[in-house]
């Protein structure tokens, strides 16, 4: 999509289509009342005659207006006006505007800087504008593919407005692109996902500014990385550890490293997950796929930062090889680990990691993105991420790109008097800590292999897809992600 912006009245805005808002008053935008007054106060008359009511996200499109430029009107229901919009609501009215007019062809105008305020910059409306249109524009069909006369026509161009918000919308395009990457990576089956595939697409992303280098299943084994062999051995498909290093800041400056869980398809090995559902777990490398997604935006940016990118390929498999519960690995920091549940092996390939680019690399910070546990999903739905660290500024920063970008994390305890669930008579810890505190268990398990370096780990068993009739991988937290990393540039 080609982005614009323009400085004519709303009337004079050539377009396929324009956007202005109307609140539940009946009080249209500026722009819309530039429109209404160029169109004889037809857009004021929809108001009257109930044609829409100015409810948040409520749409109508009206066709050529005379006196109006633009092919089309929509008019977006913006609430009460009298209320500044939250960013969540201002999210719902973007994907409304994206959905009602993303198909159509040519260039849609956008006269919406009437929703910014103290919270809300025209910069991120903009930028949050391209992410919708981007976001619907986006379809599954590697193993679907759409029939000629049903392929859908699509926007063009977007055109902001009133304002000079250009650089906004190419960053929200690029972030479009990244989020959109991580969700066809997490939608591919796991017979075309495979960890082989995942080297393959990290490999041609690398350009002159970002190597990629590929660690595979017999190196690691004889390197000593026992945990991560441990979950690996029992697939055909070799086990991998992918590391991407983007070199956009200062030669010889620290990076800041993100590592992701792609187990590409978990069985949960010997320890066998209950067959409902099951296809779901095709998504237990929604963490990898957004690091990958991370990894893409950042190229299309090229931010002045280091930053290396690390994910953990591996299939867990309940083969003749595999692990069983009560076998004791040793990891690659020389620290054993009792084995007692083999559907715990996430942890177990990011520890493994861990020691590895902590080791290789000095990482001024580690953010880990793992779905890990169904106690975070149970704990915090599909809402908000977990996000565990005694960093308090990382976690700050953290948050505050959470926040800005919609991408929501909230903290979770990550304290001493858990370390002790974690304990073993046969090894220096166990895989799991028992019933209760599971997510907090297995972010403590990962703190043991972060060697005082700042870290976080975020756990996003349950934004990190949505299952049922509307399954489909929802590309979180690339936005976090990606806010985190330009902030730190």
């Amino acid at each position: 999509m080609e982005y614009q912006t323009s400085q004519h009245s709303a009337a004079e805005v050539e377009a396929s289509c324009i956007v202005v808002t109307i609140d539940t008053a009946g009080k249209l935008s500026e722009a819309g009342s530039q429109l209404d007054s160029a169109s004889e106060h037809f857009l004021q008359q929809r108001f009257e005659h109930k044609d829409i009511k100015g409810k948040l996200a409520e749409t109508l499109l009206l066709p050529a207006v005379p006196g109006i430029a633009a092919q089309r009107v929509l008019l977006i229901g913006r609430g009460d006006s009298n209320k500044s919009l939250k960013r969540g609501q201002a999210i719902k009215l973007l994907n409304a505007v994206a959905s009602a007019t993303g198909n159509m062809e040519g260039s849609v105008a956008l006269a919406l800087e009437d929703l910014a305020n103290e919270q809300l910059s025209n910069a991120w409306l903009a930028e949050q504008s391209a992410i919708a249109f981007g976001r619907q524009a986006y379809r599954f069909t590697t193993t679907k593919p759409q029939k000629d006369e049903d392929q859908p026509t699509q926007a063009s161009s977007l055109i902001w407005v009133g304002g000079d918000e250009l650089n906004s919308l190419k960053k929200g395009d690029a972030l479009a692109n990244g989020i959109n990457f991580a969700r066809e990576l997490g939608n591919l089956p796991g017979n075309i996902c495979t960890p082989t595939y995942l080297a393959e697409q990290a490999q041609a992303l690398a350009d002159e500014q970002m190597t990629t280098t590929i660690l595979d299943e017999s190196q690691l084994e004889e390197m000593g990385a026992g945990a991560f062999v441990s979950v690996a051995k029992g697939s055909i498909e070799p086990g991998k550890i992918i590391i991407m290093n983007y070199q956009g800041g200062k030669a010889g400056e620290p990076a800041h490293m993100l590592l992701g869980k792609g187990i590409t398809f978990d069985t949960g090995g010997i320890s066998l997950k209950p067959g409902a559902k099951m296809d779901e777990m095709k998504y237990d490398m929604c963490g990898a796929a957004s690091v990958l997604g991370t990894m893409k935006t950042l190229l299309e940016l090229r931010p002045a930062i280091n930053v290396i990118g690390m994910i953990t390929a591996a299939e867990n498999m309940p083969a003749g090889n595999a692990s069983k519960p009560g076998d004791v690995v040793t990891s690659l920091s020389g620290k054993t680990i009792e084995i007692l549940n083999t559907d715990a092996e996430g942890r177990l390939v990011l520890c493994d990691a861990l020691t590895y680019g902590i080791d290789q690399y000095k990482p001024a910070s580690v953010v880990d993105i793992a779905t890990l546990t169904g106690a975070c999903m149970a704990a915090l739905g599909e809402v908000n991420s977990g996000l565990f660290t005694e960093d308090e500024a990382l976690a700050s920063e953290l948050q505050s790109a959470a926040e800005y970008a919609h991408d929501k994390v909230w903290r979770l305890p990550l304290e001493e008097d858990y370390q002790e669930l974690l304990d073993s008579n046969f090894a220096d810890m166990a895989n799991i800590g028992g019933p209760l505190a599971g997510a907090t268990t297995a972010a403590c398990f990962l703190s043991r292999f972060t060697e005082g370096t700042p870290w976080a780990h975020i756990d996003i068993a349950g934004t990190g897809w949505t299952g049922g009739a509307k399954k489909g991988a929802s590309g979180r937290p690339v936005p976090l992600l990606v806010n985190y990393l330009l902030n730190k540039a």
